[in-house]
């Protein structure tokens, strides 16, 4: 796998880690490292089964398409999720979290990102970018976690927002990520409606498939 995919996989995840516990002043944060070892566990899993080309596709994605800028629109979300995870350690603005409440967070935080990973195993044009990649053969992707939603990563990164705030012990960094929530739906929303109108047999998929993110509801 190219070099800066295996850095931006393993290193994200160690630098966020340094950051917590920096500000934290402690490493005595037992669901901290639960997080960071779910976190470096998913990095693991992507890179055993990304496709090459999509790895070169998700670091530089091809020309044109829709809603270029939303990657780095969430940035700042995440970095001030993690900024106020960290001063809630050292502060403990949110009280004593339960155990079963971070447990049940690290549980969904592991199915969020195991959803993210299966759903890139099977499509290989989980770009990015909103685009039609003709370059690379783009079609309609039917298996796995595609038979029941169309848009399953998004899903589980819905998943995993709210769960790593629990994991973390800290109910005020889940504010900023209902910013990052806000523009995966409304990513998933540009998405479909773009597949909709330009991929071939994206149309008769949605009539079999009928939901975008959650099964019943939407």
């Amino acid at each position: 796998m190219n070099a800066i995919m295996v850095l931006w996989l393993f290193v994200t995840p160690i630098l966020a880690a340094a950051l917590l516990f920096g500000l934290a002043g402690r490493v005595d944060l037992p669901f901290v490292w639960v997080g960071i070892g779910v976190t470096l566990t998913a990095g693991v899993a992507t890179a055993l089964v990304i496709d090459e080309d999509l790895a070169r596709e998700r670091l530089r994605p091809g020309p044109g398409g829709l809603d270029r800028r939303m990657p780095a629109q969430c940035l700042p979300a995440l970095l001030a999720h993690l900024i106020v995870a960290g001063l809630d350690a050292r502060c403990g603005w949110s009280g004593p979290v339960p155990v079963w409440l971070k447990t049940l967070g690290a549980a969904g935080l592991a199915g969020g990102m195991a959803t993210l990973v299966i759903s890139l195993a099977h499509n290989r044009f989980f770009s990015p970018v909103v685009r039609v990649q003709a370059e690379r053969g783009h079609r309609v992707v039917t298996s796995g976690p595609y038979a029941l939603v169309r848009h399953p990563g998004y899903a589980g990164a819905l998943l995993a927002l709210p769960s790593a705030a629990l994991t973390l012990g800290s109910y005020w960094s889940a504010l900023p990520l209902a910013v990052v929530a806000l523009l995966i739906v409304r990513r998933a929303a540009i998405e479909d409606a773009f597949l909709l109108r330009e991929l071939d047999g994206y149309s008769a998929y949605a009539a079999r498939v009928r939901y975008r993110l959650v099964p019943f509801l939407w």
